[in-house]
């Protein structure tokens, strides 16, 4: 059974929520607000986060935010009665999977939450493609993808599973013109615009990991993809 964080501040639409959800066969853990929120999620393992953004203590972007910094492989979606494009913007900015507006009909909802999870689990299984084994150099780094960690110096920094299936396929096709579609059909098996935020929001942690080789680059090429180069 697929265990749902829900942050939700509203009772009664929390309580028709949490009902809903619990018969569509998911495990639900119901916070009234951001704190509790972040301490259900600390203490316990969950598939999919759904949060309100306007909740008391801490709203759902702040709620968002340290999430990502426990476990940046949980996806997450926003639950909004506000319709602002800066808001929208904002929480795509996080890393999103979806931004739902209030009314939405609930079907619809568990739709996209299958979708999702139904997509991370293909992302996941996507790690058998890189190797069981041994190290990569990637420039002066040394990638050890099976223990996701990567070397610099004395230095070891633990990756996340997508950070590693990003930065080996970017390892595979460097020094050449990389376009958005194919590592978004491959890496996230979806091309809509919320999978390509969260594909740029992964490009930038990948770039803060190798910053430290001055030979390594990632760039961007406007309207097409992106370059992963090494430099001799």
């Amino acid at each position: 059974m697929r265990r749902i964080l829900l942050a939700e501040d509203d009772i009664d639409f929390g309580t028709m929520l949490k009902q809903y959800l619990e018969l569509n066969k998911f495990s639900v853990v119901w916070a009234k607000d951001g704190m509790e929120g972040l301490e259900f999620f600390n203490n316990g393992d969950f598939d999919i986060c759904i949060l309100d953004v306007m909740m008391p203590v801490m709203d759902g972007f702040s709620l968002a935010e340290k999430i990502i910094e426990i476990n940046p492989e949980v996806p997450f979606l926003f639950l909004t009665a506000r319709k602002t494009k800066e808001d929208r913007i904002k929480g795509l900015k996080l890393g999103a999977d979806d931004y739902i507006v209030k009314p939405f009909e609930a079907e619809e909802l568990i739709l996209r939450i299958k979708n999702i999870i139904a997509r991370t689990t293909q992302q996941q299984t996507a790690r058998e493609d890189m190797p069981k084994d041994g190290i990569i150099k990637i420039g002066k780094y040394d990638f050890d993808a099976a223990n996701l960690e990567l070397h610099f110096k004395e230095t070891v920094q633990k990756i996340t599973e997508k950070e590693a299936r990003l930065l080996y396929y970017l390892y595979s096709n460097r020094n050449q013109l990389i376009k958005r579609e194919d590592i978004l059909q491959t890496l996230w098996n979806k091309t809509d615009f919320f999978s390509g935020r969260s594909m740029d929001v992964f490009i930038t942690r990948v770039r803060k990991r190798l910053q430290d080789d001055p030979n390594i680059s990632i760039d961007s090429v406007r309207g097409i993809g992106l370059e992963f180069n090494i430099k001799n």
